[in-house]
């Protein structure tokens, strides 16, 4: 039962302290008591405070109890707790719970209060170290019942040991017991804390402290601000980094450099790179230079956006400044960008630029410039690239080769790739999600769901926990398969993980379940899509727009089709066409006809053209001459193919005067026929 379920419980009363028996000889051991204290006194009055003359084997753990307690009344503290502190050296009394008691009782009755404090904190470190920290808790709480106060010092080792072991709930606990009993917290008490929760990822607590600092006057430091910056970061509360900024300058502990840094980084992750740049001018304001490390993570936030040219051009700043040049990390953030863009050529250039600087380039760098060949099919630089490294002293690790060997399969070369995952593997790499991911996709992509699945089960067997995308990957195969229970299990086995589907999970169920002809299934997917707060896009609109159709429930398909305009999503070529379709093929074309007339021009041409040549292919001549004819009415372009189809539709039910007509419509409109197909 820890201290906090003993000091709530009625019943309780502290345990009267162990007193120390005093014997005039041990049988256990040769040396008398009397002698021990002699040797001991003896060598502290020589100078050996370490007692190098006693022999551990030769005191039992009574004796050295003992040996306290008698020194303690004779010779005083300090020689008491000489002693102790030998014996608590040697791993024989480390754990000795007696030993601590005596020697904190022994100094109290001394009245030395802050030497017995000293005790205590010895007694937290030691047996913290022997994995019994809590019991240690419990005897400081169960101590200050007999008389020794909890001492801020004493409880501040206590705070950061706990943080140390990643028992930040704990030290919250303690922290309470604390104030119950009167022992004051200072700035220490609450930068543990904020430390611990920070580690913890719980920014409620944080901001607990965070407050509980501010009401008693005391402020973080910049080294604990940093760890509270990239907290609130990583949790999207911006306003609440700004909130610890103001109230560090109101107490006059300004943010530096690595502070700003930290919010800059947040932001850019966060994909805000203008708001990252608004915070560099703020720094800049207040007279704090940025450094390299700001300016790489600018570099790498601009890149991720897509905004490579501005990040080169905020390359060739650091380039040319006397101040600040490129490291590793910028040229690496630089390289990746380059090679997302498929710009190898660049890329390359900066790779030999950052050599000639005397820059040598790390895993990641060679590992993202491989990535960036391998994805273009350049395989055989790629190849020259990990010889390269490996003649450097640096050798690929599985990020390196997974990026090979996904290019492999892509290129149609799988011997080679699993050839090459061999070779990892008696490196003594280990296969990662990544890898596992690229061999689920590979057998999906060839229909070998079996062999997929067992992969996915062997990923999960050794504890490489399966992430958002091989969810997504396994899911999608399934569907296309009509394994829609499976599908769904993995769905709720994705769930139960703590990760959210994504849109192409949802979408692939309902395409799924609308193949298997179970509409009211996909429909219900639809809903828990939209109830899960992820909008859908086009091709989710699109998946359920077709497969209501198929399934004739064309007023459902209508007002999905109407919901989706209002939502300012374009339809997809298949739903322009599909449900307009559909209508014809019933006779009510003005319907079909409404459903063009809210697209855009572009898109409203195009999908005539197509129904035109798609109602003539069914001869049905009389639904495709509308389309036809609105589309000379409002003066738009009508493509070559979709004339041949129209007149041949004609002729081939028998409408010779229908084409006849349009023949010469067409010459009246003197030669706005165009020949070129409508993008």
């Amino acid at each position: 039962m820890s201290f906090l379920h003993r000091l709530l419980s009625p019943t309780y009363f502290p345990p009267k302290l162990i007193l120390a028996r005093h014997f005039s000889q041990d049988p256990a051991t040769n040396l008398p008591l009397s002698n021990l204290c002699s040797l001991i006194s003896q060598s502290l009055e020589n100078g050996d405070r370490s007692l190098k003359s006693l022999q551990p084997s030769a005191i039992s753990h009574d004796q050295a109890m003992a040996a306290v307690a008698s020194l303690s009344a004779t010779e005083g503290s300090m020689a008491a707790l000489s002693f102790f502190h030998w014996a608590t050296s040697q791993p024989k009394f480390q754990t000795y719970f007696n030993l601590y008691i005596t020697t904190a009782d022994s100094l109290i009755s001394n009245g030395n209060l802050e030497k017995a404090q000293e005790v205590m904190r010895t007694m937290v470190e030691k047996f913290s170290e022997a994995g019994r920290f809590k019991e240690a808790v419990d005897m400081v709480f169960d101590m200050s019942n007999q008389g020794l106060p909890l001492g801020t010092h004493t409880m501040n080792r206590i705070l950061k040991i706990s943080v140390d072991l990643g028992a930040a709930n704990f030290a919250e606990r303690v922290f309470d017991e604390m104030s119950l009993r009167g022992a004051l917290a200072d700035v220490t008490s609450f930068r543990s804390l904020v430390t611990g929760f920070c580690r913890s990822g719980e920014a409620g607590k944080v901001e607990r402290f965070l407050r509980l600092m501010e009401h008693g006057g005391y402020c973080i430091d910049n080294v604990t601000c940093t760890l509270v910056v990239d907290l609130f970061c990583k949790k999207g509360l911006f306003r609440k980094v700004r909130w610890v900024f103001e109230r560090m300058s109101e107490m006059g502990f300004s943010p530096n450099v690595i502070n700003y840094t930290a919010l800059i980084n947040g932001l850019a992750k966060k994909g805000s790179v203008k708001q990252a740049f608004q915070v560099l001018e703020e720094m800049v304001a207040k007279g704090l230079r940025p450094n390299v490390y700001t300016h790489t993570i600018l570099i790498d936030g601009l890149i991720k956006i897509g905004w490579t040219e501005r990040a080169f051009r905020l390359f060739l700043k650091l380039v040319k400044s006397n101040s600040y040049k490129p490291n590793i990390q910028t040229y690496t953030a630089m390289i990746s960008g380059y090679c997302r863009e498929g710009k190898l050529s660049r890329a390359e250039m900066l790779f030999i630029r950052m050599k000639e600087q005397g820059l040598a380039p790390n895993i990641k760098t060679y590992s993202t410039l491989i990535d960036g060949h391998c994805k273009v099919g350049n395989l055989d630089r790629a190849f020259e690239l990990v010889n390269l490294m490996r003649e450097q002293g640096c050798f690929p690790n599985m990020c390196t080769y997974n990026s090979i060997i996904d290019g492999l399969f892509k290129k149609g070369r799988p011997r080679e790739a699993y050839r090459i995952l061999r070779n990892a593997l008696r490196e003594g790499l280990v296969l990662d999600k990544v890898t596992y991911t690229i061999l689920i996709s590979e057998h999906c992509k060839r229909e070998e769901i079996n062999q997929a699945q067992e992969v996915f089960d062997q990923m999960v067997s050794v504890g490489c926990a399966p992430d958002i995308h091989t969810y997504t990957t396994l899911i999608a195969a399934q569907c296309k398969q009509k394994n829609m229970n499976e599908s769904e299990r993995l769905f709720d086995e994705c769930i139960k993980l703590g990760l959210v589907p994504n849109k192409k999970i949802y979408t692939s169920i309902i395409s799924g379940y609308f193949r298997d002809g179970k509409a009211n299934s996909g429909l219900r997917f639809f809903d828990r899509m939209i109830q899960s707060g992820i909008g859908a896009d086009s091709v989710t609109y699109g998946a359920l727009i077709s497969g209501l159709c198929k399934e004739n429930r064309l007023e459902e398909a209508r007002a999905l089709y109407e919901l989706m305009l209002d939502k300012g999503l374009v339809p997809s070529e298949i739903s322009r066409v599909t449900l307009p379709y559909e209508y014809c093929k019933r006779e009510k074309l003005d319907v079909a006809i409404s459903l063009l007339e809210r697209l855009e021009k572009k898109h409203w041409v195009r999908t005539a053209n197509i129904l035109v040549r798609k109602l003539s292919s069914d001869g049905k001549v009389d639904a495709s001459l509308l389309f036809l004819n609105k589309l000379l009415d409002e003066d738009q372009s009508v493509d070559q193919i979709t004339y041949v189809a129209f007149v041949t539709g004609c002729y081939e039910n028998d409408r010779y005067s229908v084409a006849s007509d349009l023949s010469e419509r067409f010459s009246k409109r003197r030669g706005s026929f165009q020949n070129a197909a409508i993008t």
